[in-house]
């Protein structure tokens, strides 16, 4: 039996297990199986690899995207440019990395992106802040990063600088933070949404839920909203790509 899984802590949140088996299912795929493996630190790892020989791809979440990377034999040249890493496969006792978040987003981004969206927040600076920035540097636009802590990357913002000018200019605001993620409904990234307006488009990479308070105060204001399911389904069907190969291509 061919086994797949995700990595990250906790993995309460995460719909990979249930999207790959219904998958599986459905399409008939009778030798594989995907497990959920929540590590409380990313040294365990190396045990997991080492129990479990019929292991061929891994998908990384939320802490381990940029930590990962020191246990990669190989990486492509999107994780070597963004820093992070979301899909790993194993072959031949080596890991080979990947970024299929930067497929997810880029392609679930275009259906309602607009010719006016030139300048964009990122708001946080993670694993899959990382993936957005590569999108938006490709495209052209002029982003922001903001985060709870001054100058974290570089030129980053603080929550409390962003006044109302900049919000209103800033006509793409994207959320890569777990605030308002289930179970922790009630958090939002706090931002000054009367600044918000018809022609913004609010994108949280958050799935679960639907609709998440950052979405829904954007919506009231009359913006453009997405969730991260679309770029979810997109980079687990890349994943599963990747997997599929007989050869990883790096």
């Amino acid at each position: 039996m061919r086994k797949f899984g995700l990595i990250g802590y906790p993995l309460s949140h995460s719909f990979s297990q249930k999207y790959f088996s219904e998958k599986f299912q459905k399409e008939g795929v009778t030798d594989a199986e995907y497990e959920n493996f929540p590590l409380p630190d990313l040294h365990s790892l190396v045990p997991l690899l080492a129990s479990s020989p019929s292991l061929e791809g891994l998908n990384v979440t939320i802490p381990y995207k940029q930590e990962v990377l020191s246990y990669l034999d190989f990486s492509d040249e999107i994780v070597e440019q963004t820093g992070a890493c979301n899909c790993i496969r194993i072959h031949k006792g080596k890991l080979y990395g990947f970024n299929t978040d930067v497929t997810g987003f880029e392609q679930s981004l275009l259906k309602k992106l607009q010719a006016w969206h030139e300048k964009a927040l990122v708001l946080g600076t993670g694993g899959a802040s990382k993936a957005v920035q590569y999108v938006l540097k490709k495209r052209g636009i002029d982003y922001s990063l903001v985060s709870r802590r001054a100058g974290q990357v570089g030129k980053t913002l603080t929550y409390d600088q962003l006044g109302q000018e900049l919000v209103r200019s800033c006509t793409l605001i994207i959320n890569t933070t777990p605030l308002g993620m289930f179970p922790l409904l009630d958090a939002f990234p706090p931002i000054p949404y009367d600044a918000i307006g018809k022609d913004h488009f609010l994108f949280d990479l958050i799935y679960n839920p639907q609709k998440t308070l950052f979405l829904k105060k954007g919506e009231e204001q009359g913006a453009v909203i997405q969730n991260g399911l679309e770029m979810l389904t997109i980079q687990a069907e890349e994943s599963w790509r990747i997997w599929r190969d007989s050869d990883p291509v790096i």
